[in-house]
């Protein structure tokens, strides 16, 4: 058509269209729909000015925000621990009675573990070398059945002590198939045997809902968070007291040590492990010590803050708030990191170079390797975090110190590690220098690597990494904040 002006498709614009008033519009309309809108306008207003408001008030209280990222039993939780017990203490050792009924639930569950291990075996001879078999071979001996009979109370146990984390009045219980004691068996079993053996692991919300639940079931017996309620005697406590010989029978014994080697079930390299410390956390006026609260494994879902101000600190830093956020490590949870890296100060990212042999719980193909090598490039890549330092924990060398010491090879699932010696010292090198590699290549600007050979359960050194990310955490926020 001549003379005629269409509109190209490429200029429609569908928000333009519906924010456009009606046609039919009437003045009593549009005077409505006018008032809706600078309504709308106001209250965005609003929230804009109160989140700048926010902002200055932190810059001028001095509020430091650190974020914990890494996959899930990558030590996050235990690091976090490491800083309320370092910078706020009081509270820490307040609270380490309630941490008893965590420590049980542990042994419970490592129990429940073998337990489910051995109920559906058939043993083959132990000098076969094969594995174990549903067709022949031998079945488990008396001895052991007869253990496993004595210690079927701990099933009750069990429920009354999830019962006691997870308050009645919240739904804050759920199983989740597998953890890494468990994720690296591999087994031509159906999918439902499996699921026969496997102990499914009780998480709770973050915050301190739980600590509330329990220090009110607590104050119903005479058991305060002071000395004086440490020696009163509990029913879950008493239980595996009595079933303590019972416990150390089973886990000392050759042909379940046999099970759990040839289903690749690794209790030892899972945090939660009591197994070994069972005379001294059995024993009735067991008080758990700083040492078993780090140790202590308690799955959290979900993201939390936690804020503290420092008790123990240089004069500088008086006043000083500091917020440490513990997100999600499970697969379906590392899309929730990214909301949480506006106005992060540092970072400290946990890779457990351990567990170099072991496969994620979420998804059996992956390598927690591999996945952890991933998480890292995607986060040194972020563009949001180009000015944010990163910290990196290789975690958990003294898992992989024993495992290169037992001789598994750690070229047998990293190739690129050639034929270089198998030993601690080597590997902690090579892991380093390939993060830090993967640091300079792709972090959006230059910026200083911070590497650590880390293991979370160590209380002195430790100590002393954290205090130095803090110093180098703190000498930034101040420098950002003109301070220095």
């Amino acid at each position: 058509m001549s003379g005629a002006v269409t509109k190209s498709a490429h200029d429609f614009d569908p928000l333009d269209e519906a924010l456009r008033p009606p046609i039919n519009e009437t003045e009593e309309d549009r005077v409505i729909r006018q008032a809706q809108e600078a309504e709308a306008r106001r209250v965005s207003q609003a929230i804009d000015d109160s989140i700048r408001a926010e902002k200055q008030a932190q810059k001028k209280k001095g509020i430091v925000r650190l974020l914990l990222l890494g996959q899930s039993e990558s030590g996050k939780s235990t690091t976090l621990r490491h800083f309320q017990k370092l910078y706020t203490p009081t509270a820490f050792h307040e609270e380490r009675i309630l941490w008893r009924s965590v420590i049980q639930l542990n042994i419970v569950r490592s129990v429940r573990t073998i337990l489910d291990a051995l109920s559906d075996v058939r043993l083959p001879t132990l000098d076969s070398g094969g594995e174990d078999s549903d067709d022949g071979g031998a079945n488990i001996p008396q001895e052991l059945e007869m253990l496993q009979m004595r210690l079927t109370p701990l099933r009750h146990i069990e429920a009354l002590l999830i019962a006691k984390l997870i308050p009645p009045s919240e739904d804050e219980a759920a199983s989740v198939i597998g953890s890494s004691a468990i994720s690296a068996y591999h087994s031509h079993r159906s999918r439902s045997s499996e699921r026969s053996w496997r102990a499914q692991e009780v998480f709770v919300r973050p915050g301190a809902t739980w600590k509330g639940a329990l220090a009110k079931s607590t104050r119903t017996r005479p058991i305060s968070l002071g000395n004086t309620g440490m020696q009163t005697r509990d029913e879950a406590q008493e239980v595996i007291h009595s079933c303590s010989y019972d416990i150390m029978a089973l886990w000392n014994d050759r042909l379940v040590r046999e099970v759990l080697r040839r289903r690749k079930i690794r209790l030892e390299e899972s945090s939660g492990f009591f197994l070994n410390d069972l005379d001294r956390v059995t024993a009735l006026n067991y008080t758990p010590n700083d040492d078993d609260v780090l140790r202590a494994r308690l799955k959290t879902v979900g993201v939390s803050e936690y804020r503290c101000e420092m008790e123990a600190v240089a004069g500088r830093e008086s006043g000083t708030e500091w917020r440490i956020v513990d997100v999600g490590g499970s697969r379906s949870q590392v899309p929730t990191w990214v909301p949480f890296f506006d106005d992060v100060d540092a970072i400290i990212f946990l890779a457990p170079i351990s567990s170099f042999d072991q496969v994620l719980a979420e998804d059996r193909s992956v390598n927690r390797l591999e996945d952890s090598v991933l998480l890292w490039k995607a986060v040194c890549s972020n563009k949001l975090l180009a000015n944010v330092d990163l910290v990196l924990f290789l975690n958990k060398c003294d898992i992989l110190d024993a495992k290169l010491t037992s001789g598994i090879r750690l070229s047998k699932y990293v190739r690129s590690y050639g034929d270089r010696p198998n030993d601690m010292e080597t590997a902690s090198k090579y892991f380093r220098s390939k993060f830090s590699a993967i640091h300079r290549e792709y972090s959006p600007l230059p910026r200083k690597f911070y590497g650590f050979c880390t293991t979370v359960t160590d209380t002195t050194t430790t100590a002393g990494i954290l205090a130095s990310v803090r110093d180098m955490v703190v000498r930034r926020h101040l420098k950002q904040s003109r301070l220095l």
